[in-house]
Parts: C-alpha cells; structure tokens; sequence
C-alpha cells in the first residue's frame, strides 16, 4: 500500500529575509538607524513587502518588522548579533531567532512569522523531496541545474521556427 504523502511546506518557496539581501539594499550599515520596505516579486507579480526598521546605533542592534498576514498586522523585533570577521576586516552580522535563540543568517516565514528554519516542523527543501533513487542522478547529470534552466522566465526552445543551441 502506498503511503500518505504530506506535501511539506518547502522552504524554497518560503518569503526569506537575509543579511546579503540587507546589506546588498545598503539597509545594514555600523552606527546606523535605517528604515525602509522589502519587497518580494515572482514573475513580475508582487507576492509580498515588508516594513523594516534597522537600529544597528544601540548597545543591542535589532531589526523591526512589521507586515500583514492573514489580515492581522504583525511587528516584532529581531535581535542582531555581530562578530569580528575571521580575515580581520570588519564585522560580520547574524541575527538571533526570537523562537529558538539561534544565530544565522537567513529567517524564513512559515506560519506568519520570520524564523530560523529549526523553529518550523515538517518543512523540507526541495531536494529533500526527490526519490533516494533518483537523488544520484540529479548529482551525476547536473539534472537541477537543467531544470531550473528550462523553467527560468527568459529561456526560449525555439527562434524562428529552429530549436535554439542551448534548448539542444
């Protein structure tokens, strides 16, 4: 008899919020008080945005969210941590789950809060859901890369009636 499937929640598909992404938007300075909006887009389709408020200025630098999800306005603070850097140049930021206390980099939002990934149960990336048969074939045959190739927005099997170089 086969067995139930539980269709997880993926953490591919999950809104995330990342130190690159805030350093990379200029949001994540030293002796900075920085307020602004995240947005997240699929396909040219607003799927979701955030209020941000970054204190990095105190004793104890935090990171404020505030959105809306289900309909209910939700804002909290995430506390952020930072650390010499191992090289000797500058510092390197974190921040500190407000479910589990752990440090990381990236929080993801899965029942209507940021979180670190360990905070959720039942969530799975999405290689994690592919046949222990068929995980060293994706390996050896690159198979994720070509996938991800074929279901990008931009990539076009055929021009003018011929099939295109990269699509053969």
């Amino acid at each position: 008899m086969a067995k139930f499937p539980t269709y997880p929640t993926l953490y591919d598909n999950c809104l995330q919020i990342s130190i690159a992404t805030l350093k990379r938007c200029q949001f994540l300075k030293p002796e900075h008080f920085v307020s602004g909006k995240l947005t997240w887009s699929s396909n040219g389709n607003k799927t979701g945005s955030i209020g941000i408020v970054i204190n990095t200025r105190s004793e104890s630098p935090y990171l404020e969210l505030s959105y809306t999800a289900n309909g209910n306005p939700i804002k909290y603070s995430v506390q952020l941590v930072s650390i010499p850097s191992n090289i000797g140049k500058g510092v390197v930021w974190f921040f500190v789950c407000p479910r589990t206390g752990k440090r990381c980099r990236k929080l993801h939002l899965v029942a209507n809060y940021f979180y670190h990934r360990s905070a959720f149960t039942g969530c799975m990336y999405q290689k994690q859901t592919y046949s222990h048969k068929d995980r060293p074939l994706y390996k050896v045959f690159g198979l994720d890369g070509i996938l991800k190739q074929l279901e990008s927005k931009h990539f076009k099997p055929h021009y003018g009636g011929k099939p295109t170089k990269r699509y053969l």
